[in-house]
């Protein structure tokens, strides 16, 4: 069975139009820089061809990740979402011990970006909080250490 990679639409926007750069600019390039380093002679000590070569192996094992990613992908849009429990593309508030508000959106793996307050739903707080409900409090396991938060608010936006 092949297993889902679940995403929001912006994620699978985001995936497509990189996929679209790396086939229609990078390497369309980068084979071009291959080629104009293979015109400089002896390949073995060409370090603009060996470089050209490597950057061309990047660009493949990309686009073959993102279209393996892309083919498998669940993009969920979080609007067409509610209910009091935490799922995936849910965005979460929390008080934290000092009754701080934290608030994260629970998204796919290749969409995490903490300073925008966008978490995987693999990590520590996404799996502590997948499941919850509004007045839950959830002990989260971090690197540095202990934390509890108490969810005081799920949003579908």
């Amino acid at each position: 069975m092949v297993e889902k990679v679940p995403m929001t639409a912006e994620g699978h926007q985001r995936l497509e139009a990189e996929l679209k750069i790396l086939k229609h600019e990078q390497r369309p390039a980068v084979i071009k820089a291959i080629e104009e380093a293979r015109a400089h002679g002896d390949l073995s000590e060409n370090a603009e061809y060996h470089a050209a070569k490597e950057q061309q192996g990047f660009i493949e094992s990309r686009i073959n990740d993102i279209e393996g990613k892309v083919s498998r992908s669940e993009v969920i849009d979080p609007s067409d979402l509610s209910g009091d429990k935490v799922v995936f593309a849910a965005t979460v508030s929390m008080a934290d011990e000092d009754d701080k508000i934290v608030k994260y959106q629970i998204v796919g793996v290749d969409e995490v970006d903490v300073s925008a307050g966008k978490i995987s739903y693999i990590s520590p707080i996404g799996r502590a909080l997948i499941g919850r409900k509004i007045g839950d409090e959830v002990e989260v396991k971090t690197p540095r250490g202990e934390t509890y938060y108490e969810i005081t608010k799920v949003e579908f936006v």
